[in-house]
């Protein structure tokens, strides 16, 4: 499935009623498991990112060229549609054209633009773009992308810095005025959607919370489920596992299933087919 007909393809899916869940990768590895998990759609945000290809917090420090090849990277491993965290855009309205090319050329399917200019995830005081700002850096966006299958999806962190319902719905149909094909209110739970979702003029997209279920985010009227950090703190939790296990023991045998499982990797990575061409084009007998 090329590109442009992996767009057209998460369009469709999001036509579906019920909220769609989206699993968060975090490398090709990740990727290619979650595909073969079955999940029709899947994600790569900037704390994985940052994480993974950086060993860094999500603090701002990954720029537009490591951003998007990291993403990249993560088209190229599957067939599936592949959403993406373009952070602020990287530019201002006027030069936001450049992030759109980028992400488009690197196969992505959408991506989504925040209003959140520094403090995240941090104890530091949030500071966000102003609304009008905001809403013309996504019509720039819109009039820049080449694929009219590309998401553009516009993100306020306005209930995750203030708390304010109001202002979450002010800034999304603004948002959507401005020509976002879907909004994203970072932070806020079901529950507190539930009560302002028919004044959103738009699909809706939410990060899931632990305390919450997808019956719940299909009550709230979610379209779009995000386990942003899913396979992320998989692998972390399985590694720190593996290595205290392996610092006590001394022995790699006493890992659970790690020795075992190398045969599954080695098939799931398709070793044989790389010996099967190698074996059509006369490199192994």
């Amino acid at each position: 499935m090329d590109f442009t007909e992996r767009r057209r393809q998460l369009r469709k899916i999001l036509e579906q009623t019920g909220p769609l869940l989206v699993p968060g990768c975090h490398d090709a590895l990740s990727a290619r498991q979650v595909e073969a998990a079955g999940f029709p759609v899947l994600y790569i945000g900037s704390y994985a990112t940052s994480a993974s290809r950086l060993g860094l917090a999500d603090a701002g420090v990954a720029d537009l060229t490591e951003t998007v090849e990291h993403a990249r990277s993560v088209v190229n491993s599957v067939g599936i549609p592949v959403l993406a965290d373009a952070e602020n855009g990287f530019h201002h309205a006027a030069n936001i054209w450049r992030t759109i090319h980028a992400f488009e050329h690197a196969g992505i399917s959408g991506i989504h633009i925040e209003d959140h200019e520094f403090g995240k995830h941090t104890d530091a005081a949030f500071v966000l773009l102003p609304k009008e700002e905001m809403a013309q850096k996504i019509r720039a966006a819109v009039d820049a992308r080449r694929d009219p299958n590309f998401l553009i999806i516009a993100r306020t962190d306005c209930y995750w810095a203030w708390q304010d319902a109001n202002e979450v719905v002010n800034r999304l149909n603004a948002y959507l005025e401005a020509g976002a094909d879907m909004v994203f209110p970072s932070g806020i739970p079901a529950n507190e959607l539930a009560k302002i979702r028919s004044q959103i003029k738009g699909k809706v997209m939410i990060t899931n919370q632990a305390s919450q279920s997808l019956a719940d985010e299909d009550a709230a009227g979610v379209n779009v489920s995000l386990y942003y950090g899913f396979t992320l703190y998989a692998a972390f939790q399985g590694v720190k596992d593996a290595l205290d296990q392996l610092k006590n023991t001394q022995q790699n045998r006493s890992v659970v299933n790690l020795g075992t499982n190398v045969q599954a990797f080695e098939d799931f990575m398709d070793y044989t087919g790389f010996v099967a061409r190698a074996k059509k084009y006369g490199l192994v007998k």
